[in-house]
C-alpha cells in the first residue's frame, strides 16, 4: 500500500470527501460512444494521406494517418512506412480502442481514396458540447503543463477526459493533480466534443473523488500478463485487460441466448438440488460435507441428471437446468473442479432428435452471439453449418488401432496391453470401462476437430442410457466434439427400472474394483421410474468449454470469472 495515497485519502476524510454514498450519472460510458459513434462492419475502403507517426505494436506498425485538411485516422499494417511521406491505403474500416482504424492496411499505387474527413463524419457524429455526468476509473493520466489528458472506463467502455485549468479554477485543478491518482474511481461533469485526432473526450467542469485506490493499477500500456495474478485477482485482470472484459461479456451473451432459446422451444427453467443425500448421475468423485443438524454426509452434486428425469416422471415434459456441478477431479486446460453445465431433457424424443436439435442450437447461438456459422480457433476454421458429420465410436476406434468392436469388449488382457503401450499410467490396475474410456481418450479425442458427432458407445461407459435398438451391448448416446474438446453428451433415456437397477449394481461392483468415479444406487430414483418415466433424452453441454471455442482460448480458467486455485 502506497504511502503516499494514504496521505492524499487523509486529506479527502479530513476535507469530508472520502467514499461518498452516491453519484447520479446521466448514462454509461458505453452508452454515450454508442449514440456518438456509428457501428462499423469492417468495410473495405482506400484512403489517402500523410504518416504522422508511427508505433510498433503486436504483429505490425499503428500508424497515425492525417490527410491535407489536418483529419487524422488510425491505421494497422505490417508495411514499415516513412513518417512524412504520403500513401494510398487500402484496408478495412473498423474500431481499435474505440477509435476509426484502418486494418490489414496494405499500400497501393492506384485506385480512388476516400476523404478521411468524409469517413469521420459519417461514423464520428459530433456530440456538439452535450453536458453529460460520468463515473468510472482513471485508468491513464498525463500531464501537459495547465491542462490534463486521462482515461476513464466503466464496465461498458472507456472515454478521454480532458481538464483545463481555465475551466476547473487554479483550487479544483491543484485538487486533482495533488489528490487524484491513476486507479481511483472519479465522478466527472462536463461537456462532451471531440479533439483535432476525433476522439470523443469529456471536457470536465467538476469532478469528485468517489474511492480511492491504494494500490497502483497494473502498467498500463502493456496490461496484466502474469497469469497468476490474472486468475487470483480477477479484478485486477478486468481493469487492466480489454480481452478479459470481452470474454466474460461473451459468456453472459452465451448463456442468456441459451435460455432464449430453450423458453422458445417450450422448455421451462428449473432448480435441484446442490447438496445431494447419493451422489449419482455421472462418473465423477464428489465431494462430501456433513450436515450437523441431519447428522449425515452429503454430496455437492455431480450432476443434476437424476433430479431432473423424476420431473419427467412428474409430468414436466420439456425442463432444463443452467448451473454450477462440482467434481473432486484433477485441473487442467478443459477441466476445473466447479464448473457450469446445462442440462435438458424430453419427453417423447430419442438420441436422434437430441442430435438434429443440438445442431439447431448450436446454429442459432453462433449466428446471434458470433454473427455467422464461421469461426477461427487456434488458427483452424471451424464451421458449424448443420448438419454435423457423425462417427462411430468403435468405427473410430478400429481406424486408430486396428482392432474391431469385439477386441474393446471381450479381450480384456489385449486391451490391457494396449493401453500400456500406449502410455496410459496404471493401465494394470484400471476397470474394463475405464480402459476403454482411456484409450478413446488418448487415441482419439484430440483429433476430432468437428463439429461432429460420436454416436453409438459401450454399454459399460453408459450406466444411465438407453440400450441401442440395433445392438444390445451399444447404447444410444452421443458426444458432441468441437476442436477435440468434448462439449456435450447426450443418450436416449434409460426408463425400464428393472434393467437401471441392474446397471446401478454393476456400478457398485466397479467401485469395489477401485473405480471411485462410478455411481453410487439411488434408490429414490429407482421408485420414480418404477411410476412411469416416458420415453425421454436427455443432454448435458459444458458452458466453459464452449466459451472457450467461441472465445478462441485455450484453457478454461479463462473463461471462468474465478477458477479453482492451490491456497498460496
Amino acid at each position: 500500500m502506497e504511502e503516499s495515497r494514504l496521505k492524499k485519502l487523509q486529506v479527502l476524510k479530513e476535507r469530508g470527501l472520502s467514499y461518498p454514498y452516491k453519484f447520479k450519472t446521466s448514462s454509461t460510458i458505453g452508452d454515450v460512444r454508442k449514440r456518438f459513434e456509428k457501428d462499423v462492419e469492417y468495410k473495405h475502403i482506400t484512403l489517402k494521406g500523410t504518416v504522422k507517426r508511427v508505433s510498433s505494436v503486436e504483429d505490425g506498425y499503428l500508424v497515425r494517418l492525417v490527410d491535407s485538411r489536418g483529419v487524422e485516422i488510425l491505421v494497422l499494417t505490417k508495411e514499415e512506412l516513412s513518417q512524412g511521406k504520403e500513401y494510398k491505403l487500402s484496408g478495412l474500416l473498423g474500431r481499435y480502442e474505440g477509435k476509426l482504424c484502418l486494418f490489414s492496411a496494405v499500400s497501393i499505387d492506384s485506385g480512388e481514396a476516400v476523404q478521411i474527413e468524409d469517413i469521420k463524419k459519417e461514423y464520428d457524429l459530433d456530440p456538439n458540447f452535450e453536458e453529460v455526468s460520468l463515473a468510472g476509473r482513471l485508468v491513464a493520466l498525463r500531464s501537459m503543463g495547465k491542462a490534463l489528458f486521462g482515461h476513464v472506463q466503466d464496465g461498458t467502455g472507456k472515454i478521454q477526459i480532458y481538464l483545463k485549468r481555465d475551466v476547473l479554477g487554479d483550487e479544483r485543478f491543484r485538487d486533482f493533480e495533488e489528490l487524484v491518482d491513476v486507479g481511483d474511481v472519479l465522478g466527472f461533469r462536463g461537456k462532451l466534443f471531440r479533439t483535432n485526432t476525433g476522439e470523443l473526450t469529456l471536457e470536465v467542469e467538476d469532478f469528485l473523488v468517489l474511492t480511492k485506490s491504494l494500490h497502483p493499477m497494473p502498467e498500463k500500456w502493456h496490461g496484466l500478463k502474469d497469469v497468476e495474478v490474472r486468475y487470483r485477482q480477477r479484478y485486477l485482470d478486468l481493469i487492466a485487460n480489454e480481452e478479459a472484459r470481452k470474454i466474460f461479456l461473451l459468456r453472459s451473451k452465451v448463456i442468456s441466448q441459451i435460455r432464449r432459446i430453450l423458453d422458445m422451444e417450450g422448455f421451462i427453467e428449473v432448480e435441484t438440488p446442490t447438496l445431494q443425500q447419493v451422489a449419482s448421475g455421472a462418473n465423477a468423485k464428489p465431494f462430501i460435507t456433513y450436515h450437523n443438524y441431519l447428522e449425515q454426509n452429503l454430496y455437492l452434486r455431480i450432476a443434476p441428471e437424476l433430479y431432473l428425469k423424476r420431473l419427467i416422471v412428474g409430468g414436466f415434459n420439456r425442463v432444463y437446468e443452467l448451473g454450477k456441478n462440482f467434481r473432486n477431479e484433477g485441473v487442467d486446460t478443459t477441466h476445473n473442479p466447479e464448473f457450469t453445465m446445462l442440462e435438458f431433457y424430453v419427453a417423447y424424443w430419442d438420441y436422434e432428435d437430441l442430435m438434429e436439435f443440438t445442431e439447431k442450437l448450436m446454429e442459432e447461438l453462433l449466428r446471434t452471439v458470433v454473427g455467422g456459422m464461421r469461426i477461427t480457433y487456434k488458427g483452424r476454421e471451424l464451421d458449424f453449418t448443420p448438419p454435423f458429420r457423425r462417427y462411430s465410436y468403435f468405427e473410430l476406434l478400429e481406424k486408430k488401432t486396428g482392432k474391431g468392436m469385439d477386441f474393446f469388449l471381450k479381450d480384456l488382457e489385449g486391451l490391457r496391453n494396449l493401453a500400456g503401450n500406449i502410455g496410459i499410467p496404471k493401465a494394470d490396475t484400471l476397470t474394463h470401462a475405464k480402459l476403454i474410456d482411456k484409450v478413446f481418450d488418448v487415441l482419439v479425442e484430440d483429433e476430432l476437430w468437428g463439429p461432429c458427432f460420436v454416436v453409438d458407445f459401450p454399454k459399460l461407459l453408459s450406466p444411465l442410457a438407453k440400450s441401442h435398438r440395433k445392438n444390445p451391448e451399444l447404447v444410444e448416446r452421443f458426444e458432441l466434439f468441437v476442436a477435440g474438446k468434448e462439449l456435450a453428451n447426450a443418450y436416449t433415456e434409460l426408463n425400464d427400472p428393472f434393467e437401471q437397477r441392474e446397471r446401478f449394481l454393476a456400478q457398485l461392483k466397479e467401485r469395489e474394483m477401485g473405480d471411485e468415479e462410478a455411481m453410487q444406487m439411488d434408490e429414490d430414483f429407482i421408485r420414480a421410474l418404477e411410476y412411469g418415466m416416458p420415453p425421454t433424452a436427455g443432454e448435458g453441454i459444458g458452458i466453459d468449454r464452449l466459451v472457450m471455442v467461441l472465445a478462441g482460448v485455450d484453457s478454461i480458467r479463462e473463461v471462468i470469472l474465478f477458477p479453482t486455485l492451490r491456497q498460496r
